[in-house]
C-alpha cells in the first residue's frame, strides 16, 4: 500500500505553494499517494487586491480547500505556511483550531507530521514557526519529522538559503520578490521523500 500523504498549505504570494509542489514531488518519488490542499482564505477579496496577492492566488485556485475532517485519511500530514511574527499565519491556525474533534477521538495518533515555511528575511522566525507547528503534532499524538542533515543542501554556504533541520523553508524578500531557490526546493523535495519513507518504515513494523 502506498503511503497517503496530505500536504496542507496556506500561501499568500505563491512562495509556499511552490514549496508545497516540491514537497509533493519528493513524496511521489518515494511512491507515496499525494494530495495537495490549501487552507481557506479569510481575507476579503478587496484586501487581497490591495496587498497585490490576487494574481498569485489565481495560480493555485485549482487546489481544493482543506477539510480538517479529511486529515484522518492520511498516513502523513505536511503543513506549509508563511510566518507571522514567528508563528503560523492566522489562516493556518484557524484550520488547526478546527481539529478539536480529531484530538478528542485520537484520530491522528501515530500519523507522521512535518512542516515547512517561508519568511521575508533570513532570520524572520522560520525555526520558531516550524516548532510551533510541531507542538500541534505533539498534542495530536503524531510522530514528528524534520529534515535530517543527510540533506546536504542544509549545509550550503555558497548562497543565502532557507532550510532547517525542523523543516524546509524559503526566504521571500521584504516585497516577496524572491521565489524559492533551487537549493531550497531541493530541501523541500528531500523532506517529502523523507516523510514518505518514514511512513513506509512505520508500516513495516
Amino acid at each position: 500500500m502506498a503511503a497517503k500523504v496530505q500536504i496542507v498549505f496556506y500561501s499568500l504570494y505563491g512562495h509556499v505553494y511552490h514549496m508545497a509542489n516540491a514537497v509533493a514531488e519528493g513524496a511521489k518519488s518515494a511512491g507515496a499517494d499525494v494530495e495537495l490542499f490549501q487552507v481557506a482564505e479569510t481575507l476579503p477579496a478587496e484586501v487581497l487586491a490591495k496587498m497585490g496577492a490576487t494574481d498569485a492566488k489565481k495560480a493555485f485556485a485549482h487546489v481544493p480547500i482543506a477539510d480538517p475532517k479529511h486529515l484522518v485519511d492520511a498516513d502523513a500530514i505536511i503543513l506549509g505556511t508563511g510566518t507571522r511574527y514567528g508563528s503560523a499565519t492566522a489562516q493556518m491556525q484557524a484550520f488547526l483550531d478546527a481539529t478539536g474533534g480529531l484530538w478528542g477521538t485520537g484520530a491522528l495518533i501515530g500519523k507522521v507530521g512535518s512542516a515547512f515555511t517561508s519568511t521575508a528575511s533570513q532570520h524572520g522566525g522560520q525555526e520558531t514557526t516550524l516548532i510551533s507547528l510541531h507542538t500541534f503534532f505533539y498534542h495530536q499524538g503524531m510522530v514528528v519529522s524534520g529534515v535530517p542533515y543527510a540533506a546536504q543542501e542544509l549545509l550550503t554556504l555558497a548562497e543565502m538559503s532557507g532550510g532547517t533541520p525542523y523543516g524546509a523553508s524559503t526566504i521571500t524578500g521584504p516585497k516577496g520578490e524572491r521565489m524559492p531557490s533551487a537549493n531550497e526546493l531541493a530541501i523541500a523535495r528531500f523532506q517529502g521523500k523523507h516523510v514518505a519513507g518514514l511512513v513506509a518504515k512505520l508500516a513495516a513494523k
